[in-house]
């Protein structure tokens, strides 16, 4: 029995990506004026962010196609192979539910509440591809024992866009906009605003400082939108121990950026804790 994995594009993982984290992607779909695209798949870089920053569109995103996850998936099933399909955090997308859902009956497909996103999926990934060989219960129980540990944090540019997708509550919004603060959003199953700085330079040695709860037996993941100097910055500041244990900055996937917009920047890690 193989053991098969599934990952939407919250997960960040490119297409180019697939083989090495050795998964299929489920893509987002995000709606841009009247056109409707898939994440990673039919809608590049330039074109998003030319309709985001430039046209103002503010996208709209929306589950994976059922009926193609529910093809893919079963027909893993039906080769005799165990599956797991890895979704974002259920605070912030319904996918999870509705995958859950879709495949109750099926006792050889696990569909599991990442409660992150984007390099914290990854690194959900990477844990599983130690245990390929091993049973879904198994992998199950290693990945409930990590998914808590996961941890997020980012500077948006504005919360504009956490705040207009609704991923942030009006209160967080109206606290995180006052003149000169840089509020530090962190993700645990929701969005929530976890300090307020002043200014960036701050808000950069309040993330680095986080770096001290994190267990270096597993990858740091720096993830930005759009531009990635601030985090080049960033990481340019973190101690070696850091800095060995990153993996490639990751330019995060339309579905996900369009809710922090351009110009963020974060690390994402595992805590001891």
């Amino acid at each position: 029995v193989m053991l098969r994995v599934f990952v939407d594009s919250g997960s960040s993982i490119k297409q180019e990506e697939k083989e090495l984290y050795n998964v299929e992607i489920l893509p987002l779909k995000i709606l841009l004026g009247e056109k409707e695209y898939l994440d990673g798949v039919d809608l590049s870089m330039d074109v998003f962010y030319d309709e985001l920053i430039n046209k103002k569109q503010f996208p709209k995103t929306s589950l994976p196609s059922l009926e193609d996850t529910k093809n893919r998936v079963l027909k893993c099933v039906n080769e005799g192979d165990d599956v797991i399909v890895l979704t974002i955090s259920s605070g912030i997308s319904g996918t999870f539910n509705a995958l859950r859902m879709l495949f109750e009956d099926e006792k050889k497909v696990s569909v599991v509440d990442s409660q992150t996103a984007v390099g914290g999926m990854k690194i959900l990934v990477h844990e599983i591809n130690k245990y390929r060989d091993k049973t879904l219960e198994f992998v199950n129980e290693k990945l409930r024992k990590l998914i808590s540990k996961i941890r997020v944090y980012a500077v948006p540019e504005t919360l504009t866009y956490l705040h207009r997708g609704g991923r942030l509550s009006s209160v967080g919004y109206a606290a995180g906009t006052i003149l000169g603060i840089k509020p530090i959003i962190e993700l645990r199953n929701k969005v929530s605003v976890a300090s307020k700085t002043i200014g960036l330079k701050k808000a950069m040695n309040f993330i680095m400082s986080k770096l001290s709860m994190c267990d270096i037996n597993y990858p740091i993941v720096p993830s930005y939108t759009y531009n990635s100097e601030n985090l080049d910055l960033m990481i340019e500041k973190s101690d070696k121990i850091y800095k060995d244990i990153m993996i490639e900055k990751d330019n995060l996937d339309p579905a996900i950026a369009c809710h922090w917009g351009p110009n963020a920047f974060g690390f994402i890690f595992v805590s001891k804790e």
